[in-house]
């Protein structure tokens, strides 16, 4: 385990505004996920051919994504954006 957190990047209210119940919760789920693997989260999602910028995860067998960013100085994931296909 690592001390990183997860946070909504402007706001939970932002991001997730309109997303069913369970869909947010997947999010949460997968952002608790990526704060446990710490440093190495910068690693993970796409564009899996290099690390920077904001790198997707799909949801729910693909009928969305997240966008998150890792940011090693802050030790925190946070959740930018989450698009739902529905």
């Amino acid at each position: 385990m690592t001390d990183w957190a997860w946070d909504y990047n402007p706001s939970a209210e932002y991001v997730t505004d309109g997303l069913p119940t369970g869909v947010v919760a997947e999010v949460e789920r997968l952002a608790t996920e990526l704060a446990a693997l710490g440093q190495d989260s910068v690693k993970v999602g796409r564009p899996v051919d290099r690390e920077g910028g904001l790198p997707e995860f799909d949801i729910l067998g693909g009928r969305g994504f997240i966008s998150f960013l890792a940011v090693p100085r802050h030790e925190c994931v946070y959740v930018c954006n989450v698009t739902w296909y529905g």
